[in-house]
């Protein structure tokens, strides 16, 4: 039987699942649509479409991960399945995390204004910045996931010997250190969120510039320069939120091999670690003018304001 927190872990995750779903499916079916018409997509539509596309498969793992918590725990913590699990969550968490990375380098380098010569070389590169950036980060993410097999060899190991209740005191310490990796591992993200903490600081900066410049010339505070700032600093800024989240998920999640009451806390641990990818998907929607056209034609069209086919008032 199962409990009330079980019904709401469930229902949490499956409304999450889906409000993600939705988000990210219409993100990669407008891009997709876009690009197959045109046979053209640029840089920014294009990584936004990827983001999308590892989110929906992470979702997809993460909500697998959370029945297979509920329904049969030792099927979840054993065995092939939950190497399974590991492999696409490794795979797909890396390349969304880096993706928005990518994301966030690149809105800096596109709209922030600096006369430094290293962001100037940067800046009138920063496609060539941009897919060095990408390749990286699937190497990375290719890496990562072949990283794993060693660490299943370890699991492998220390579970035989775990099975047999020959628990040596070498054992022990053994699996201590690989319980430990688990928890270290979660450092790596450091070095993403530094990146696109550093590109929301210089984009605070050259707005400030920016908006100094505009009263020295008693020009309007709304010119599109500025209204781009502003825009590129929403999308960076709910992104370093949400992504806080997620790396605090991450700490709960690793912690809770060294803390009691494991279920709840894993639990807990993967409701906020699906936010992150459903929610993050709307503020990508609303930031974009393309796709928020796109999404509010669609709403008035629901709402029978609009005939389907014909223009409404937020089409060019």
């Amino acid at each position: 039987m199962l409990g009330c927190t079980d019904w709401g872990f469930l229902v949490l995750t499956a409304s999450e699942f889906v409000l993600g779903m939705l988000g990210n499916g219409f993100i990669g079916l407008v891009n997709g649509s876009s690009w197959f018409k045109s046979k053209r997509i640029s840089l920014s539509d294009f990584i936004i479409t990827n983001l999308a596309l590892s989110r929906i498969v992470l979702l997809g793992t993460l909500l697998v991960d959370g029945v297979l918590m509920v329904f049969s725990s030792k099927l979840h913590d054993e065995g092939i399945v939950m190497q399974m699990i590991d492999i696409f969550w490794t795979f797909t968490n890396h390349l969304s995390i880096w993706l928005s990375t990518c994301l966030s380098v690149f809105y800096c380098l596109k709209v922030a204004s600096f006369s430094h010569p290293a962001f100037l070389w940067l800046k009138w590169r920063v496609s060539r910045v941009v897919v060095w950036m990408l390749m990286s980060t699937l190497l990375l993410a290719c890496s990562s996931t072949v990283s794993l097999v060693h660490e299943f060899k370890i699991y492998s190991v220390l579970s035989g010997i775990d099975g047999t209740g020959n628990m040596t005191e070498q054992v022990l310490k053994k699996r201590n250190e690989y319980k430990l990796i688990h928890v270290l591992g979660t450092l790596w993200n450091l070095l993403p969120l530094t990146v696109s903490l550093a590109s929301y600081f210089l984009l605070i900066l050259s707005l400030g510039r920016h908006t100094r410049q505009m009263q020295q010339n008693c020009t309007g505070s709304r010119d599109p320069s500025t209204e781009a700032h502003k825009r590129a600093i929403k999308i960076i800024l709910s992104f370093l939120f949400l992504f806080l989240l997620y790396f605090l998920s991450f700490l709960i999640l690793s912690s809770s091999y060294f803390l009691p009451a494991t279920k709840m806390i894993k639990m807990i641990g993967e409701v906020i670690t699906m936010l992150y990818p459903a929610g993050h998907s709307y503020i990508l929607i609303l930031g974009n003018s393309k796709l928020k056209q796109t999404f509010m034609e669609m709403l008035w069209c629901g709402h029978g304001h609009l005939k389907p086919g014909s223009k409404g008032p937020f089409s060019p």
